[in-house]
């Protein structure tokens, strides 16, 4: 952060009163007039420079939501009762309890600039930042995931970002030993210069371990522990995040944060240690904003005040001004509330944990007349800062921005795909498939995937390339979750309400299929610049299709998280809501794989198909890998029908009918064949219903992507439980054929055949031949 510099010291509070017309940088650091303006007001004087580099980072974008809270309340307003829910929006993470004793927390952040800047650190500190998040909640984290999206694959920007990238989320996942079990590496031309990296993490904890961050208890000692606090992250995510993004970012690299997987490993067992000693009063991470986010949100949490004494807060670099050690955004760093008594006892675990642990400050008491607090701090013997806490984490500026529909909307919705020219015989569409399976959106992503730890902990049950992430929580009983994120650009460019809809419905459909039951929802909305009215209707639109989707089903948003500013000069992103889902299994022993399994019986399982297949191609992976197209409008989103098939899934999978099952969505149902097929390395003959044999007709079948559908096989002697089971829900169903553990291909009667062999060669060989061989 560049805050010109004061001659004579630190600018003091008294030096502030005493030179209130003295010229300050505020439009620099990103503060409007008028912001500016109503923080004279709150100080009743103008801000030191402290002060200034505080209000700045938390009444960023990236701090403050304050284009986004008006929008936002809804997921409150219409979320469906839930007495699971332990912990919610404006808490570090969503928890959800599980069992009488158990509870689970997750949510799911950004780190999109800083990757584009720096991608190796870039990724690894948000990987630790949103470990961090689950940890403050009073968990052990347990599980990773990473939706990713880039530029077009073969971009030579796109061979700076990805390997970095995937590699910095693996350098520090590894590192710290928690599996990544999930997630999504899309590509399109709108994320060129502005990939987005959005990280997820899932913890458990008991019940009666939950923490919350108020520093509550007037006397109680400010303790901060972990690593040192040095310049790098000065202005980090809260300022990359917070305004347009230009070729000028990549600049910056000095403020992009360098994270230490192996001191946050020693963190997190301090933190757990400390936590089952019950030694806590409160706690908060830092990240975005620091030791200013910190200190601000435990004191407006508790209406309480806070004195801290800044010099005692150590530093990697002893030069650091005051303004610097605020605005850090250093990584592995937590800030305890701690009664006095228990001071020494925390302090002795902190060092048996090699980690460091400073006493720096005091919760005072609330002000008079029922009024908040202050959080003074001073400063080698000077107070630099002395602000009510709230006026930073609370009462920021909330904007209701201007909201336009995208003027080429209406031309954009009239171009379908469905009057582009498809393939009709059975030699064009065999092409197809094996162009379609070869496309960086539908290929193999085992070169990202194999760089990561999928299985440490011991505790996976199933992972990439599964729909679903699974982990298993509870040794004795068998409890698991699942989880899955999903999210598709394109869509939503179409319409942003049915977008949104449309990822909630696949990330819910992704959970069902593994016979779990869909509990709870985080978010990571991701858009263009709130300033341009058309980005904010797109927004504002996604969150009224995010919060409706989510009554519909009857689970709630736990929390999660905006990412504004993603574009590159006037160009923003497709609006792109990443949506994630968590689910339960009370056995993770009867958990349902994707991939066709060898049969039991010599005949084969049957192949059925859940759910309505329609011509519905627009905005689909075929109109955009064969004709580079985008318009018309997106698939119908049907959520009463998704529950009724997550309902049939989850009682199928607990009787046992179900040997795999796979959601349909990119690509179709020729997709969802290949998959299941090259998972295990089992053949499928499939015949398509005779009204769907003529003309393009086999195209549309196989390639339409038709939203609440499931490809799933049934063991020989089962299927007509099965049927019974969907025809009693209503749940529409087709039989399509068989598995051939023998045969070696997928045949489709009628139209064409292929190998397995040459299907696994097209699937498996795009990224490698990108980025670079084997991972």
């Amino acid at each position: 952060m560049n805050v010109d510099e004061f001659d004579g010291g630190p600018d003091t509070v008294q030096r502030a009163t005493a030179t209130p017309q003295e010229l300050q940088p505020y439009a620099e650091l990103g503060l409007k007039d008028d912001e500016y303006e109503r923080i004279r007001e709150i100080l009743g004087r103008r801000p030191t420079q402290s002060e200034l580099a505080m209000y700045s980072i938390m009444w960023s974008e990236h701090c403050s939501y304050k284009s986004s809270k008006v929008h936002l309340r809804q997921f409150g307003e219409k979320a469906p009762p839930s007495d699971r829910l332990l912990a919610g929006i404006g808490e570090n993470a969503g928890v959800i309890q599980v069992t009488d004793d158990l509870a689970v927390t997750f949510k799911v952040e950004s780190h999109n600039h800083p990757s584009y800047v720096e991608p190796y650190q870039g990724a690894a500190t948000g990987v630790g930042g949103i470990v961090r998040d689950i940890l403050a909640m009073g968990a052990r984290p347990v599980a990773v995931m990473d939706p990713l999206r880039f530029g077009a694959a073969d971009h030579e920007d796109t061979a700076r970002v990805l390997p970095g990238v995937v590699a910095g989320i693996g350098g520090y996942g590894n590192s710290l030993g928690l599996p990544n079990i999930g997630g999504e590496v899309v590509f399109d031309p709108c994320y060129q210069g502005n990939p987005l990296v959005n990280a997820l993490c899932v913890g458990v904890l008991p019940v009666d371990r939950l923490q919350n961050k108020a520093a509550a208890g007037v006397g109680n000692i400010v303790v901060l522990m972990g690593a040192k606090t040095g310049r790098d992250g000065i202005g980090g995510v809260s300022v990359l995040a917070s305004a347009t993004f230009d070729d000028e970012s990549q600049q910056r690299r000095p403020s992009v944060q360098v994270g230490d997987p192996f001191m946050e490993k020693l963190l997190i067992e301090a933190c757990l240690e400390l936590y089952d000693a019950k030694l806590v009063v409160g706690i908060q991470d830092l990240g975005g904003a620091g030791l200013t986010c910190a200190l601000t949100e435990t004191a407006a949490a508790a209406g309480t005040g806070m004195t801290v004494a800044l010099d005692r807060v150590p530093l990697r670099e002893p030069s650091m001004a005051p303004h610097e050690i605020l605005a850090s955004e250093s990584q592995e760093r937590m800030l305890l509330i701690v009664e006095p008594t228990q001071l020494d006892a925390v302090l002795a675990i902190a060092e048996k944990w090699g980690v460091i642990a400073t006493a720096i400050g005091e919760v005072t008491p609330p002000g008079p007349d029922g009024l908040p607090g202050r959080l003074t701090i001073d400063w080698r013997g000077h107070t630099v800062v002395d602000v009510p806490p709230g006026s930073l984490a609370d009462d920021g500026p909330v904007y209701a921005r201007p909201i336009r529909e995208p003027a080429d909307r209406i031309l954009l919705q009239a171009d379908r795909a469905e009057t582009l020219t498809r393939p009709s015989t059975p030699e064009a569409l065999r092409e197809t498939l094996l162009r379609m399976v070869a496309s960086p959106n539908l290929c193999d992503k085992s070169w990202v995937t194999e760089q990561y730890d999928r299985y440490v902990l011991g505790n996976t049950v199933l992972a990439q390339p599964e729909d679903s992430g699974v982990i298993r929580i509870d040794e004795h009983s068998g409890l698991g979750v699942a989880l899955s994120v999903d999210g598709n650009g394109r869509f939503a460019r179409l319409d942003p309400y049915q977008g949104a809809k449309l990822a909630l419905a696949e990330a819910y459909r992704n959970v069902a299929v593994t016979g779990a039951r869909p509990l709870a929802v985080t978010n990571c909305l991701n858009f263009g610049s709130p300033e341009d009215p058309s980005v904010m209707w797109q927004f504002a639109e996604a969150v009224r299709g995010l919060a409706d989707g989510c009554a519909e089903l009857g689970i709630p948003v736990t929390g999660g998280n905006v990412s504004f500013y993603n574009q590159t000069g006037a160009a923003a992103i497709h609006p792109t809501p990443v949506v994630g889902v968590l689910g339960v299994l009370d056995d993770v022993s009867q958990r349902v794989p994707m991939g066709f399994p060898k049969p039991a019986n010599p005949e084969g399982d049957i192949i059925f198909l859940l759910g309505e297949t329609r011509v519905e191609l627009s905005g689909s992976e075929w109109a955009w890998v064969t004709h580079e197209h985008l318009g018309g409008v997106p698939p119908r989103v049907d959520l009463p029908r998704e529950r009724t098939l997550a309902t049939v899934l989850a009682e199928a999978a607990r009787v046992g009918h179900l040997s795999a099952a796979h959601d349909l969505s990119d690509g179709g149902l020729a997709q969802g064949l290949v998959e299941a097929c090259l998972r295990n390395g089992v053949g499928a003959r499939i015949a398509l219903p005779e009204e769907h044999t003529a003309g393009s007709m086999p195209f549309a079948y196989l390639f339409s992507e038709s939203a609440s559908r499931a490809l799933v096989s049934v063991p020989h002697g089962q299927e007509k439980a099965f049927t019974a089971l969907c025809t009693e829900h209503g749940l529409p169903w087709t039989a399509l054929g068989v598995t051939d553990q023998n045969a070696g291909v997928l045949d489709i009667r009628d139209q064409f055949t292929i190998g397995l062999d040459e299907l696994r060669e097209a699937y498996t060989s795009t990224l490698p031949k990108l980025f670079g061989g084997d991972a």
